[in-house]
């Protein structure tokens, strides 16, 4: 039995932002095979960003899996969009269009001239009574979703959204991934709406930018609005814009990503017999 470590390429991303030090973050990890589950945990953890995606090539697709600090989730926007930069800009294993095979289906990403533009299932939102969202964000909420995995909180403009101060211990205990907090937009020139995301349940108090996210966001607001393509921004400390279009039961999601660091983990080798 011989015990050795070895190294795996890692790179980290930010996406949705045009420049470093804004938009979201995410490391991405290039697998030749899938690692321990307990294995990818620990290198989530390790890295300490809101997600940490893993992928490995399936002859011509790609199936890609993600992970907060604390667990795997079903659906990554901006760690979807960073590997769609790696795999076009850093690997160039990519052109034009790729496709990752994940648990939310098979997602796809292409080049496009403002970047890359990704097609994701649309989040079915549906009224909802809980008053405990209210106390968890802070702030009077004026209209509840429940979408797939999370609240949907609807509130009066884009200062409430700016001043929020969210208990995330409350908001850890609601019974849904986290909540996201939106309004119009005060620009209405520029921005349709805006947000902010919280999910403290899976180490994450505030996410930069959640494409996710926009997948609940644009059933409510391409409704209300009464269009199909709508101009968004998420204002956490980092900030982000995604532009948003609802093509039937699909929503694509639009932004840019820059390349932050590219680096090796070493990593123990499994015991080999």
């Amino acid at each position: 039995m011989s015990i050795r470590s070895f190294r795996l390429p890692i790179y980290q991303v930010d996406a949705f932002t045009d420049a470093v030090f804004a938009g979201n973050p995410a490391a991405i990890v290039p697998l030749p095979e899938w690692l321990p589950d307990e294995a990818m945990q620990n290198i989530a953890m390790e890295n300490q960003l809101s997600e940490t995606a893993f992928f490995v090539s399936e002859g011509g697709t790609y199936a890609l899996r993600w992970f907060t600090p604390v667990s795997e989730v079903d659906l990554c926007g901006h760690a979807t969009l960073a590997t769609a930069h790696v795999l076009f800009r850093e690997l160039h294993a990519a052109t034009g269009e790729v496709k990752f095979e994940t648990r939310s289906g098979t997602l796809a990403v292409e080049q496009v001239e403002s970047g890359y533009r990704m097609d994701f299932p649309a989040d079915e939102v549906r009224k909802f009574e809980n008053d405990e969202v209210a106390a968890a964000i802070g702030a009077p909420v004026m209209d509840l979703y429940r979408g797939k995995e999370d609240f949907l909180a609807v509130v009066a403009g884009e200062q409430v959204v700016r001043g929020l101060r969210p208990d995330f211990l409350r908001i850890a205990g609601l019974e849904a991934r986290g909540v996201i907090v939106t309004a119009r937009a005060d620009d209405a020139g520029s921005l349709d709406f805006v947000s902010r995301c919280f999910f403290p349940k899976y180490g994450i108090d505030e996410d930069p930018v959640t494409g996710s996210a926009h997948t609940s966001m644009m059933p409510y607001w391409g409704e209300k609005l009464n269009q199909t393509a709508l101009r968004a921004a998420q204002i956490s400390a980092r900030g982000g814009r995604i532009d948003v279009e609802r093509i039937g039961d699909r929503v694509a999601l639009s932004g840019n990503a820059v390349t932050f660091l590219r680096g090796e983990i070493e990593l123990p080798a499994q015991p080999q017999k």
